[in-house]
């Protein structure tokens, strides 16, 4: 898969393309049918498949509100080479972007610069200036000109609602991981290196390793997970917060992991985290004692969970 960083001028040959337009962030289960659709009808049509998404996300430079990701871009492209797309185009999204009208969004992105014959995007897709094109916007553009086709996907639904990037954000950030990973399609990673801490875990018997994050949501709690490092697979525990029981002097968010059956140095690695299920929400214990019973029966819980899923 070719990866392009800037639009004008455009690097990549000018073949015709099959596009698909979005943010897609999370990659989730809708966007995964939008990807599939268009790699089929790109083979299909002898067209190169392309997507074009943003970065930073537009909110970010609109400024209608904080906007967290769900995902960093470099594990969105990793996700979108997986799907067997041709080529991406992370389009630098800043003030001299947004100014583009729908009409030049049009012309001078998809037709000059990508030649796109067929566009895929979703029903809610929104762009140009003010957000003010929509996808019938680009259909009705297309069918006038017959310049390209545009084909709208509809939303994929679950348990009655429409799967989306938003809907995920808000199960993460109460802590619900697992109906997040029902619409992701897989589970909720943290990706991060390993640092010095103060070996609070270690102190009450459980020893952690301490991740500075990349990612922009943390879920508060502690899950069921596991952790991913040396290519293999280690079960555990994961707590995310601000460890309430030790006082303010332990400020900002903290992510620990604890591998159930492993031992090791991790200090320097760059691990990634599955969180499976939320065991409980973070609290604060009246000592370090009654932290440590709880963190035991957390423990206890954990390997009973893990013993099932070996079992079949």
């Amino acid at each position: 898969m070719k990866i392009y960083r800037r639009l004008e001028p455009f690097p990549g040959p000018h073949r015709p393309r099959a596009v698909a337009v979005g943010n897609f962030d999370g990659l989730h289960l809708g966007h995964r049918r939008i990807l599939r659709r268009l790699t089929a009808y790109a083979r299909r049509k002898g067209l190169v498949s392309l997507l074009l998404t943003f970065a930073p996300h537009p909110e970010k430079i609109l400024g209608r509100g904080r906007v967290l990701m769900i995902q960093t871009l470099e594990r969105r492209l990793e996700l979108v080479r997986e799907s067997g797309v041709d080529e991406v185009l992370v389009a630098p999204f800043d003030a001299a972007f947004s100014s583009l009208t729908p009409n030049e969004f049009i012309r001078r992105v998809l037709l000059h610069a990508l030649n796109a014959r067929t566009v895929f995007l979703g029903t809610n897709f929104r762009f140009g200036r003010r957000r003010a094109g929509t996808a019938q916007t680009l259909r009705a553009f297309g069918e006038r000109t017959r310049l390209f086709e545009v084909r709208i996907v509809p939303p994929l639904k679950s348990v009655g609602r429409t799967v989306s990037s938003s809907r995920i954000r808000e199960l993460l950030l109460s802590g619900d991981v697992s109906r997040a990973a029902a619409l992701l399609g897989r589970p909720y990673e943290i990706r991060g290196r390993v640092v010095s801490g103060r070996a609070v875990g270690r102190r009450l018997g459980f020893p952690t390793a301490n991740i500075r994050p990349e990612n922009e949501i943390l879920p508060p709690g502690v899950f069921l997970s596991r952790a991913l490092f040396s290519g293999r697979i280690h079960p555990g525990l994961t707590y995310i917060g601000r460890r309430p029981t030790f006082g303010s002097q332990e400020g900002g968010v903290h992510v620990e992991t604890h591998c159930l059956r492993r031992r090791q140095n991790l200090y320097g690695r760059r691990i990634t985290i599955e969180l499976l299920k939320r065991l409980r929400s973070d609290r604060k214990f009246p000592d370090a004692a009654a932290l440590a019973a709880r963190i035991r029966r957390d423990a206890a819980r954990a390997e009973s969970y893990f013993r099932r899923r070996e079992s079949g």
